[in-house]
């Protein structure tokens, strides 16, 4: 049974950005935005190993995060990244790790 409510906002958040960034093509279209340094015109599918369909698929899901951006230029999408949106998961997941990290936890085996 399910029951994402009874976790606070923070962490429904973390858990939604963890499974969107969770698949590789969805990292490498990340990666592929960043490294051209521009928005893209044109079909992400043409330099990435695969479909169409599928390219489509993960940059919605991406999209819907807010992760990416899209503006319609004639029959194309402009793709971009959010930085804003990216940044703002970034610092949230700094301070949950951060807390991790501080916690004072003495482990009976090596972690290590």
């Amino acid at each position: 049974m399910r029951k994402p409510e009874v976790f606070d906002t923070e962490l429904q958040e973390l858990a939604a950005f963890a499974k969107v960034i969770s698949h590789p093509a969805r990292l490498a279209i990340l990666k592929y935005l960043a490294e051209t340094k521009t928005c893209i015109s044109g079909d992400i599918s043409d330099k990435l190993p695969l479909s169409r369909t599928t390219v489509s698929q993960h940059l919605k899901e991406l999209r819907d995060m807010g992760l990416i951006h899209g503006t319609i230029d004639g029959l194309k999408i402009n793709y971009c990244l959010c930085n804003s949106s990216i940044n703002e998961y970034l610092e949230k997941f700094d301070r949950f790790f951060g807390d991790i990290k501080s916690a004072e936890i003495s482990c009976i085996t090596n972690c290590d």
